[in-house]
């Protein structure tokens, strides 16, 4: 299949500093893909270069085989980022209809209200009167109005409450099943860990890891077995020392983690033993707890 972003050796210099440093990667078609990193991880500065905001200094970078920035890109990529900004004095409907004319086959302008939940009412609005919730949603409709192939959401739930949030990503997901291509940065890593099929992570410039979010958090985290205790810590480590299944554990709010390469055999063994514990729980490990421990690792191996 061929790739529909290609980047090989990409490197980006800023006065003589890398924010981007020999980068390589490619994204096929219909994937779903989060750039995660700290800030300084050099993930935007990624992402203005897909955009054809930036050139490389070094490297190539292709979107559907051309130079991102030509027109023929333009035409089948949309973009929503971080800070949405709206011409004055034009109305929500005016805007919308303005960037549909830009390209050769927009979507209908109902299908946008549906899609990114702006009522009538919201179109006869002027722009810059919008709340911050619905200027987030006006940026996600200017994002699909042409009907792209290729989609960016660069923090694309700032500033949206619980429900807001949950709506943008499940009808981001009903774009992905329609085979749209999805690229997004986040710093809620719970969202890249639901609905990211593939997690690009960034530090210090350079890409550090490439995977699923499950190979990324199996990568280094152990499952582990949770669960609350009335023995004192001290002596519910002392037990659990001589279980042989237990790898290490620690305490974390008055809970109990047990990490153990065999979740099945670590639990039996403490029932067996006869461990008082309640409210048990078995994790695969949290993408936020990879995410610390691989770019803590970085740190130290530089």
């Amino acid at each position: 299949m061929t790739a529909i972003i290609q980047l090989e050796h990409v490197c980006k210099t800023f006065a003589g500093k890398k924010a981007v440093n020999n980068v390589s990667f490619s994204i096929h078609p219909g994937e779903i893909v989060a750039i995660l990193g700290p800030n300084g991880a050099g993930k935007t500065t990624t992402l203005n270069m897909l955009l054809g905001l930036l050139k490389p200094t070094q490297g190539t970078l292709r979107l559907f085989g051309l130079e991102p920035g030509s027109t023929e890109v333009r035409k089948r990529i949309g973009a929503m980022l971080q800070e949405v900004s709206v011409m004055d004095r034009l109305k929500v409907s005016e805007l919308i209809q303005l960037i549909r004319s830009y390209y050769p086959n927009p979507l209908a302008v109902d299908e946008l209200l549906t899609i990114t939940g702006l009522s009538r009412e919201d179109q006869n609005r002027f722009a810059e009167k919008l709340s911050g919730g619905q200027k987030r949603s006006l940026g996600f409709a200017l994002a699909l109005a042409g009907n792209p192939d290729l989609l960016f959401f660069d923090e694309p739930t700032v500033g949206l409450d619980i429900s807001a949030r949950r709506r943008f990503w499940e009808q981001a997901g009903k774009l992905a099943e329609q085979g749209k291509t999805i690229v997004f940065t986040t710093h809620y890593l719970q969202e890249a860990d639901d609905f990211a099929k593939r997690i690009l992570l960034f530090d210090k410039g350079e890409l550090i890891a490439d995977g699923t979010p499950d190979e990324i958090k199996s990568r280094i985290l152990k499952p582990s077995v949770s669960f609350f205790s009335p023995l004192a810590e001290d002596e519910l480590g002392a037990k659990l020392a001589s279980l042989p299944m237990v790898e290490e554990w620690y305490f974390r709010d008055g809970r109990t983690f047990v990490s153990t390469g065999d979740t099945d055999a670590a639990l039996i063994a403490l029932i067996r033993e006869g461990f008082p514990l309640h409210q048990i729980r078995i994790d695969s490990g949290r993408l936020d707890d990879a995410f610390e421990q691989l770019t803590h690792q970085e740190e130290k191996t530089r």
